[in-house]
């Protein structure tokens, strides 16, 4: 395809901006080690560090066992983004775009929006975890009690921090895409130099008796509420769903790669590889914070708080501010003003739906830990992606089994009733109903006691679910969609 090939040629304003139009080849300008450092944040926010020490000592697996089911995590995450990413390349459109095909020009509305509830929700937690790094800052820079009063379990230095961190996230985000790729690319690596040097530091602190201490999370508890390889898929479930925002909308960065080739490397070198360094450097530093500091620390910056090192703690603070803030942006702040937007794109613009995100997202975070928080982390990762995962399966399978592969482009653009994706006033019913059915089942296998022992498997089996069932109700369609494809080539 050359540039003219992705030009919209007879344009309906309720469907199209220049934030949601087709990227030509000419304008992309991401190789593979913009996508790895997508990752690498990701893996790095305060958030993604947590989770993974959370794992370690949760389900009472050894940590080889723990380890392997999060480098298996990765790999299945790089097959899941393959598949979403590789029509964005193709194609040039952002994830609303792309919904069109499956669940109409108009019902394209529904899995943006909630696609774009749950970024804003996660986007709102990511921006309280940075502001953490921002009042570690100023609580060591300025020596503040320990004790200070707070107003919904936050001091008033973490309250301006967080005000701090909201305001710099849209600041950034007004500059534009190229800003946000110049800060996720210093970002990410400079992240990894502070992890090993904190790594380090916690070493050199407790001696040798951090071997015994790794010896004794290698080995596990041996207690297992439903059995060790009920408990390690789990914990592969649980890294799957933690991605699984991302993974829906990856076409939202997707687009702005070069070529497939480079996607490729920079979801493997990101993904797998990364998630087993990272990991590795958080079991250590998770066991060293039990022989210095006599407790648990799954925090970074509890830990960072603990190390009486000003200048660590300087770097340290503004190296994890900065890889949160650059995956928040990225993963969680585009891809709802993207959706904001599709809404209704001649009034809605990207800018706009930011700042939308931005004011729905400061009340989310700032709730986090006084209400959100006390569900768990890891119900509270597999309900969000137990929620997306059937829109998932049902995008995949519609791109790749009912329209093998191929898209109308002028189409994804057209509200006319003659219109590929038109379907029944906009909408394609058969993918809500196989939406229905499968989010119920798979928020359910998180919640509900009777079937409680597969909130493991939430997204994977809602995902599984959706594409099935999305298939089945569109096999007519199938054929019907290769006959016009053939007629149109031919």
């Amino acid at each position: 395809m050359n540039n003219d090939d992705f030009k919209i040629q007879d344009i309906d304003p309720s469907l199209y901006n220049e934030d949601l139009a087709p990227l030509p080849p000419s304008k992309r300008t991401w190789g593979w080690f913009e996508i790895f450092n997508v990752w690498s944040n990701d893996i790095q926010s305060l958030f993604g560090y947590t989770l993974a020490a959370t794992l370690f000592i949760s389900y009472g697996l050894n940590g080889w066992a723990v380890l392997a089911g999060i480098v298996l995590a990765g790999f299945i995450v790089m097959g899941l983004v393959q598949l979403t990413g590789k029509p964005s390349v193709k194609y040039g459109i952002p994830f609303p775009v792309m919904a069109r095909s499956s669940m109409g020009v108009r019902g394209a509305n529904f899995p943006a929006m909630v696609r774009g509830i749950v970024a804003i929700f996660w986007y709102g937690v990511q921006t309280y975890f940075a502001s953490t790094a921002v009042a570690l800052l100023l609580n060591s820079v300025l020596e503040t009690p320990a004790d200070a009063a707070t107003f919904m379990g936050i001091t008033a230095i973490g309250w301006v921090s967080y005000c701090l961190v909201c305001v710099f996230q849209v600041l950034l985000f007004v500059r534009g895409m190229k800003w946000i790729t110049k800060f996720l690319n210093w970002a990410g690596p400079l992240v990894y130099m502070v992890m090993i040097a904190l790594m380090l530091i916690i070493w050199y602190q407790a001696g040798p008796t951090l071997l015994s201490e790794l010896g004794s999370i290698f080995s596990g508890s041996g207690v297992y509420e439903t059995g060790p390889v009920a408990a390690f898929f789990a914990v592969v479930g649980t890294m799957v769903a933690y991605f699984a925002a991302v993974v829906i909308n990856y076409g939202d960065f997707a687009r702005f790669v070069k070529s497939e080739k480079q996607m490729t490397t920079g979801n493997f070198l990101g993904l797998p590889v990364s998630l087993a360094i990272f990991s590795l450097i958080a079991l250590v530093i998770t066991a060293g914070t039990v022989v210095v500091f006599g407790e648990t620390l799954t925090n970074p910056t509890d830990i960072v708080a603990r190390v009486d090192n000003l200048t660590l703690t300087i770097i340290a603070a503004l190296t994890f501010f900065a890889a949160t803030v650059g995956i928040n942006l990225v993963a969680n702040f585009i891809p709802p003003a993207y959706d904001i937007a599709n809404l209704a794109p001649a009034h809605i613009s990207a800018r706009t739906g930011g700042f939308i995100t931005a004011a729905i997202a400061f009340f989310i975070g700032a709730l986090w830990v006084a209400f959100i928080s006390q569900v768990g982390i890891a119900a509270f990762v597999d309900t969000l992606g137990a929620i997306l995962a059937p829109l998932y399966g049902i995008i995949v399978a519609d791109y790749y089994l009912v329209r093998k592969q191929h898209l109308n482009l002028q189409d994804l653009f057209s509200a006319k009733a003659t219109a590929t994706y038109y379907f029944d006033g906009g909408w394609n019913r058969k993918a809500m109903i196989s939406f229905a059915i499968a989010s119920v089942f798979s928020v359910a296998s998180v919640w509900v006691p009777a079937v409680s022992q597969l909130h493991g498997y939430a997204w994977l089996l809602g995902a599984l679910l959706g594409a099935v069932l999305h298939y089945l109700l569109m096999r007519n369609a199938a054929a019907l969609h290769a006959s016009k494809t053939a007629a149109s080539q031919g």
